[in-house]
């Protein structure tokens, strides 16, 4: 069972286990981290004596300036999670400065530009020096311990620069993906109360160029608390100019000197702030703190990734999502070894870009969601023409991955050499929740297989309340008991942040997702129970995209729902009816497409609009998402009981709707 990534079919279950390759081995610069036998152990004394597990490993990886005393208090059950208590520290210290000082010529930052014939190395030394001038400007501009500043930037080395001289300060960085509106920014950036902006001039993404500035600039028009909008020239194309409030990141920096001190934080102090699409359509700012995430962070990499000194690691994730945030920025740079920044797209300018990044700069793990192998797979293997030699892990993320794309990744583009991590973990966990260990855990395509360190999952039956226990069981996956990385709050919410994870199921945190466990404790994530759609890896909330239809002055309600999709994971389809004075024709239906994309952004835009005279709706008024998803499915004799609903006769119209639209398609 030990021969290179040979499957073994267990007949009971039917399900094929990969072992770990046996050439993973041999192209290994040392020998993984732990074995399977030591993870075994070692996951349960995290889970037995999570104060000596923790407390060991927090002296192991962090720097702290001034050592914690206590290592864990609070509960789910109060929502008063801290960790490290007394201890404190700096993020940017332990990201770079500690690098710099004992090897400043070891490169930090890859820079992989949306050109293939431009980008460059960012060593740790440079590196130090950048982001000590940038904390000296944010200093001048008025950003103090603890004020938010907004990050609005395509994928470029100045965009991490950003956030290591935020929380060199003692500042809360908040990054809004730049594909997200004017609006969306608007909104992030009221909420957080962000004094300060940083972003380009404008951006480069497959080929086109995104007019950063001008969409800050439009958001910024209802934000009163802004005082500054720094801009760093990525093109040099002219853009207007708000004098006083507007500075060029290459003056400003100009002014300072290449080191400043690093402000010491508390463990607990906030770190960042991420925002999420909220059930009520009110985007949530998820609170991540110093410690507990950086230790989170710091050991995923270690041990999911396997990385080790001269690694180079590919996360093709954009820094505005909670993966470029933890393994773009974080987790690479607190263990010293190289980051790729990639500021292009899969398919540009064609469709082997992924591949000549890996074998140009020698990347050792690659990171990406299953979204972009589908399109990749799609595109045909000839696109795979490098050796890449050095490449040992494959990882996925965002969403489950499908088996036939997990095999493709592994034969295709791992040659059955490289070990293939599927993670699952969210926004809120900081850090991979369940994941296989590269080097160390036999694999399943489409699971993400056994708890990371720390994490006690918990399968839920949804009717009852009750926790299943054993294996071969389904249901809702909850954790037991809190872990160092997860989130502590929602900013200026907390009672929102109790009600989204903690209410649900007293005594535990709700992922919001299905799972099922196997016969031999692996896990399997089934996707999202609540009303929550994945595009290509995002998670947007249905009631944020029905809250920009409604805005629509056509619109009366609205309901959205997600439907699988072979290449995105899932599509976003509205059904809306409209007031009486307006009409159904392709136009409207076309200004409802727009009035999304306007309002959040192209991404979320629906493939479908469906003008419907009246939704179903139960007797008190709820909308049943759940009809509208087995409509689109195809599951129309699968509805259930529909005599519930407040008018049963609703059904049957949505239906025609739906086949008379796809019909004129």
């Amino acid at each position: 069972m030990s021969e290179g990534g040979v499957p073994v079919v267990s007949e009971a279950h039917n399900v094929v286990t990969y072992q770990v390759p046996s050439k993973y081995y041999e192209k290994h610069p040392a020998q993984p981290h732990l074995t399977l036998e030591e993870y075994k152990v070692q996951y349960r004394e995290s889970i037995e004596d999570p104060d000596k597990f923790w407390g060991e490993k927090a002296r192991e990886l962090l720097h702290w300036d001034i050592p914690f005393q206590t290592v864990r208090n609070g509960s789910f059950e109060h929502g008063d999670i801290s960790w490290f208590l007394e201890g404190r520290l700096n993020a940017c210290y332990n990201c770079v400065d500690r690098h710099a000082f004992k090897d400043p010529g070891r490169p930090a930052i890859i820079y992989e530009a949306d050109e293939p014939s431009e980008g460059r190395v960012i060593t740790y030394g440079e590196l130090l020096r950048e982001v000590c001038k940038l904390a000296f400007v944010l200093r001048q501009m008025g950003v103090r311990k603890g004020d938010t500043v907004a990050i609005y930037m395509p994928m470029i080395p100045e965009a991490l620069v950003a956030f290591l001289a935020i929380v060199r300060i003692g500042a809360v960085h908040s990054v809004v993906f730049a594909g997200f509106s004017a609006e969306s920014l608007r909104d992030r950036v009221l909420d957080a109360r962000s004094k300060v902006v940083i972003t380009t001039d404008e951006g480069k993404r497959g080929g086109k160029v995104i007019g950063t500035k001008r969409i800050v600039d439009d958001a910024l028009k209802q934000c009163p608390e802004v005082k500054n909008v720094l801009v760093y020239r990525r093109t040099g194309s002219e853009v207007p100019w708000t004098q006083g409030r507007d500075y060029w990141w290459h003056e400003e920096v100009n002014k300072y000197p290449g080191y400043c001190a690093p402000t010491l934080m508390d463990s607990e102090d906030p770190l960042f702030l991420l925002y999420t699409s909220g059930s009520t359509g009110k985007p949530k700012g998820v609170m991540h703190t110093t410690a507990g995430y950086l230790l989170g962070a710091a050991m995923t990499g270690k041990y999911t990734f396997d990385l080790h000194p001269g690694d180079k690691m590919g996360t093709a994730g954009d820094i505005g999502w909670i993966t470029g945030h933890t393994y773009v920025v974080y987790a690479p740079l607190l263990l010293g070894v190289s980051t790729l920044v990639f500021e292009g797209t899969p398919a540009y300018p064609d469709f082997s870009r992924y591949w000549d990044i890996i074998e140009k700069h020698g990347i050792t793990q690659f990171y990406v969601a299953p979204t972009a192998l589908r399109l990749l797979k799609r595109a045909g293997d000839h696109h795979i023409n490098k050796q890449m030699k050095t490449l040992r892990v494959l990882g996925s993320v965002g969403e489950p991955i499908a088996e036939d794309v997990w095999k493709w990744y592994h034969e295709k583009v791992g040659r059955e050499k490289c070990h293939v991590v599927d993670t699952y973990w969210q926004t809120e966990t900081g850090s991979h929740a369940i994941a296989p260990m590269a080097g160390v855990t036999p694999t399943k395509p489409g699971s993400a297989t056994l708890p990371f360190f720390g994490i006690e999952p918990a399968i839920i039956d949804p009717i009852s309340g009750d926790e299943l226990h054993g294996n071969d069981v389904e249901g809702v996956l909850a954790i037991k008991k809190p872990w160092p990385s997860m989130a502590r709050t929602v900013w200026a919410s907390h009672q929102r942040f109790m009600e989204a994870y903690l209410n649900d199921y007293k005594g535990y945190y709700f992922t919001g997702d299905g799972a099922g466990r196997d016969h031999e404790g692996y896990y399997w994530i089934r996707g999202r129970v609540d009303d929550v759609v994945n595009v290509s890896g995002h998670r947007l909330s249905t009631a944020e995209i029905e809250a920009a239809l409604i805005h629509h002055e056509a619109v009366a309600e609205a309901a959205v729902v997600g439907v699988a999709d072979e290449l995105t994971g899932q599509t976003v389809n509205a059904f809306v009816s409209l007031k009486d004075d307006f009409e159904n024709s392709s136009e409207m239906r076309k200004s409802l497409t727009l009035q999304v994309r306007k309002s959040i952004g192209p991404f979320a835009a629906p493939k479908a609009v469906y003008v419907v005279n009246d939704l179903p709706k139960t007797r008190s008024g709820k909308i049943m998402r759940r009809i509208l998803r087995k409509i689109l499915s195809g599951e129309e004799d699968q509805l259930g009981d529909t005599s519930t609903l407040s008018d049963p006769s609703v059904v049957d119209a949505i239906i025609k709707t739906v086949h008379e639209t796809s019909g004129s398609k």
